[in-house]
């Protein structure tokens, strides 16, 4: 897998408007959808989002999770790891935030930052970071086989649109909290992460946790990719969620019927 070879823009033809007004349907049937996940608890959703800095993990989060109810939605984000968290395995701070069955959780950064910073600094032996290859596939292999619905997507911009939004923090006054040097530091190794991103989503690919990789250029055209694929995904499972559901509201309505009948039988005997 070359990511140099997967386009960082909208395909000819797409146009922003379109693309917000697909968005905004897809954006009513994923919330049809979570309701149905949250009241059938079957399964559980896990959204990975992985990029360089600028890529719009925060904006994707935004303007695709913004759709989902907040009582079903986690985000979690994970940075430098604490003293506590290093004294574990490096799963451990990651697996305490996976959801529960009829939740989403969203990780912003994940557990593949244990095979990218950790390798693109050497922050860990080779040896090490090689090995976490196989422990993050097993991890997510139990996850599924739990019911957790895993899906990954590396937001791909090119290195041009990354530096012209870093420039563009420079000059916008709200957005200077985001301002950090280590982002032009972190720039300067764009092609060690290219080798790192490559290896990672190639040995991790699996048919029970996809990656997508998402040309991230145009934010608008971003956000349907990763709001199409969470959509398609989730209405293969809604037959079985639909099946429970209504098993669920049968045997509501038997306990109202024999609530009122025992009622009324009360009532007689007064």
């Amino acid at each position: 897998m070359r990511l140099d070879e997967i386009p960082t823009g909208p395909p000819k033809g797409v146009t922003k408007a379109q693309a917000h007004k697909r968005l905004k349907s897809l954006g009513e049937e994923l919330f049809q959808l979570q309701d149905e996940l949250w009241g059938a608890k079957l399964n559980s959703v896990l959204v990975v989002l992985q990029g360089r800095d600028t890529a719009g993990k925060d904006g994707t989060i935004k303007h695709v999770a913004g759709y989902l109810n907040p009582r079903g939605v986690h985000v979690a984000s994970f940075g430098v790891p604490t003293l506590e968290e290093r004294q574990h395995d490096f799963l451990w701070r990651v697996h305490r935030h996976a959801p529960r069955h009829g939740e989403f959780a969203i990780f912003n950064r994940s557990h593949y930052e244990d095979v990218l910073v950790v390798r693109v600094h050497d922050l860990v032996p080779k040896e090490t970071w090689k090995q976490r290859y196989a422990h993050i596939a097993a991890f997510e292999e139990l996850l599924a086989a739990e019911g957790t619905i895993v899906l990954k997507y590396f937001l791909h911009i090119s290195r041009k649109e990354q530096k012209e939004r870093l420039l563009e923090r420079e000059r916008t006054p709200a957005a200077a909290w985001k301002l950090n040097a280590d982002d032009w530091r972190e720039r300067d190794c764009w092609d060690d992460y290219t080798e790192a991103y490559e290896d990672a989503i190639s040995k991790t690919d699996a048919k029970h946790a996809p990656w997508t990789v998402v040309p991230a250029d145009a934010k608008w055209y971003r956000n349907l990719v990763v709001a199409e694929s969470i959509v398609e995904t989730l209405r293969e499972y809604r037959k079985p969620w639909r099946r429970k559901l209504e098993e669920m509201g049968r045997k509501g309505r038997a306990a109202i019927a024999d609530y009122r009948a025992e009622r009324d039988t009360r009532k007689k005997r007064r």
